[in-house]
């Protein structure tokens, strides 16, 4: 292409500009502008509105719906992010909002800890993992499943003979689900084991507490079934998730399907009174049928 040709081929280009542009070979028809939310006044001072506090159940967000009563109530049964509306080929402000909110809640929750005399308030052993801080935590989970000499000792020391079960709650991925939940879980399960006559040993709390811990404490006190109590890794529909996990026997190196597991231990969940009551109702029965995990399952379809 020669200097002449490419300048009118420029030329054409540049001609063509101030023509409306083809949308897939139609004709270019401009959006209608859609409805605007009203807007807000805001004094200087005032707080902006805390968007955490919207219940995703009930946030319903898009416009003009074809059954919108029907999507509402199918909204109440689940917290997805169902019906959250655009804006053109984007996502509504306030639902961007919400998520980068719950996001920054749940990497929050992982950095949390809890307040250092939790256990001592609570009439609970002390204790902490081998890790040293919340980082060595994160990234070593090897170190997160045992104690050392000192934390073994401390727990010896207050075990006189090896109790039935052992109940130990820790911090694990989320402080935040221990602080909201564990108190009334565990307040729940031990006022039912005592009902039914089950013996518990004094209640530990463990620091940088991964699942395995719970196995150790089985080698250090000789019982005969552990629960931890543990926070778990932070979601965008909560940050404040604990789960409990059994185990019969529990000693370093179970098999991970030797567990029963009780998961979503939260407000949106199953609450925590109602999660302890049936947690001691599954403890006394993996006490009876001497097996936790898939084994229970087994025992339970023969």
């Amino acid at each position: 292409m020669n200097k002449e040709e490419l300048s009118a081929m420029i030329a054409e280009i540049l001609a063509g500009m101030g023509k409306e542009p083809m949308v897939k070979g139609s004709d270019y028809k401009p959006t209608k502008p859609g409805p605007q939310p009203k807007e807000e006044h805001f004094k200087e001072g005032d707080f902006v509105p805390d968007v955490t506090k919207l219940n995703l159940r009930e946030l319903y967000l898009v416009d003009n719906p074809v059954d919108g009563e029907k999507f509402r109530k199918m909204k109440m049964k689940t917290p997805a992010r169902l019906g959250s509306g655009r804006a053109g080929p984007r996502y509504k402000t306030l639902t961007m909002l919400r998520f980068r909110a719950d996001h920054a809640a749940a990497q929050d929750a992982v950095w949390s800890e809890l307040e250092a005399d939790f256990a001592k308030e609570h009439d609970m052993l002390p204790t902490k993992t081998k890790c040293n801080d919340k980082e060595e935590y994160l990234t070593r989970p090897d170190l997160g499943r045992c104690f050392d000499e000192h934390n073994a000792k401390a727990i010896k020391g207050v075990i006189d003979t090896p109790p039935r079960v052992q109940i130990v709650v820790g911090d694990g991925l989320s402080s935040a689900a221990i602080a909201a939940n564990a108190i009334d879980c565990l307040a729940a399960m031990k006022d039912g084991l005592k009902a039914r006559g089950i013996q518990t040993g004094k209640d530990i709390f463990v620091k940088y507490c991964r699942v395995g811990a719970g196995d150790a404490v089985g080698d250090i006190t000789g019982c005969e079934l552990v629960c931890v109590l543990v926070g778990e890794r932070p979601g965008l529909v909560t940050d404040k998730s604990m789960s409990a996990y059994i185990t019969y026997k529990p000693h370093t190196g179970v098999s991970e399907s030797s567990r029963t597991v009780v998961s979503n231990i939260h407000a949106q969940g199953t609450p925590a009174v109602e999660a302890g009551a049936y947690i001691a109702e599954l403890i006394d029965t993996i006490l009876k049928k001497k097996v936790s995990g898939v084994g229970l399952h087994l025992e339970a379809a023969q």
